[in-house]
């Protein structure tokens, strides 16, 4: 490579620096293997700037993010920090790293391995081969929009209002990334809304048909209302490919299908931009499980989602799609050798460390590269 990469990691509260140290020995692994090299830099984010600056993110670490091609975040928050006001939060720096750096479309795997088919609480015959990819849309809807607030009336009733509202590009450029996202999977997109009882919906309906017709006429276009989906993914979920939706709806709709697979501790995710001129994103990779402060500090952590996160990357921020599948395929063999952390134990297999699980993927990488 001409240059080094440049990362920004994150390891927040909780497990986060345990699971994060996993990934920083896997770098290093690449580095002296592989000749594929980061510039790696860390910063506090969530309640560790909290107790050491004050705030869950500085101006200091937010240009810092601005200014990599990466973000590697672990995770934010834990009881400690609950009684701190709405606006001094941990989970407030994570949502202004999501809002200043423009992170509108999040993705979201949901993907069953065939060993851990049975920790689903679904039949294996309806996971078996589940590969879905949720795109949400996270920086307008209802979580972003305007009026908002809590109110007290002149009758002494309070009233809480949130709006939920979009527009014709919000919904225009996440709607892209998903088609674009089919094209390199199975070609068909799912997009879900509540167009029946919701004028935002039918915009929302509307124009994604309308890139479709004119941008993306190969891709297989289908819509659903979002209530419909939540059945859906219980009853069917392998019907899915690609499925795009709001930010609300999108929330819940990617966790429902996050525990198809079994274990939230699986789970990597990645937060885009849109491109610049030179086709480069601002992009946040991040696992999907919490800080878990309850088995922080004891090894217990499951590495592997911030490991899939890692590999995400490889693959969206820096195009190197070998080294993403090779990640991904070392995490499949230590799970096919039965190598289990305790959130996914089953009977007869090999319970291990956070750290033991990160050796024994870095000596799969090993094998893989041979």
């Amino acid at each position: 490579m001409a240059a080094n990469r440049k990362l920004l990691m994150l390891p927040g509260d909780g497990i986060g620096p345990e699971v994060m140290g996993e990934v920083r020995n896997v770098i290093d692994w690449l580095a002296a293997k592989r000749t594929v090299a980061f510039d790696v830099s860390e910063g506090l984010v969530g309640g560790s700037a909290i107790d050491k600056h004050g705030v869950p993110l500085t101006d200091n670490t937010m240009a810092d993010a601005m200014g990599v091609d990466a973000v590697l975040l672990g995770a934010v928050g834990g009881p400690k920090w609950d009684s701190l006001p709405f606006a001094q939060k941990p989970e407030r720096g994570l949502l202004r790293l999501r809002k200043e750096m423009e992170l509108f479309a999040n993705l979201r795997p949901a993907l069953v391995f065939d060993a851990l088919v049975e920790a689903s609480t679904l039949k294996p015959e309806i996971v078996k081969g589940l590969d879905i990819m949720i795109i949400r849309e996270l920086t307008g809807g209802m979580y972003f929009g305007t009026p908002r607030g809590v109110e007290t009336l002149p009758n002494g009733e309070r009233k809480g209002v949130n709006t939920h509202v979009y527009t014709t590009s919000e919904i225009q450029r996440v709607a892209r990334v998903a088609f674009d996202l089919a094209r390199k999977r199975g070609n068909k997109v799912c997009s879900a809304e509540k167009a029946n009882v919701m004028e935002a919906g039918v915009l929302w309906r509307e124009e994604v048909q309308k890139i479709r017709d004119q941008e993306y006429k190969d891709v297989e276009l289908s819509h659903m209302y979002a209530d419909n989906m939540a059945m859906q993914l219980v009853r069917n979920p392998r019907q899915f490919d690609v499925i795009v939706t709001d930010n609300l709806f999108g929330d819940m709709l990617s966790d429902e299908a996050a525990m198809l697979t079994g274990s939230l501790g699986m789970l990597p995710s990645a937060s885009l931009g849109a491109p610049d001129k030179q086709g480069h994103r601002k992009a946040l990779y991040e696992p999907v499980h919490g800080s878990a402060p309850d088995i922080a500090g004891k090894g217990l952590a499951n590495p592997l989602a911030t490991l899939l996160s890692f590999a995400m990357m490889l693959r969206y921020s820096f195009d190197q799609d070998a080294e993403a599948s090779m990640v991904e395929k070392a995490c499949t063999n230590v799970l096919d050798a039965g190598y289990r952390t305790a959130d996914i134990m089953q009977p007869g297999k090999k319970k291990v460390s956070t750290q033991e699980m990160g050796e024994a993927v870095r000596k799969e990488l090993a094998k893989l590269v041979g």
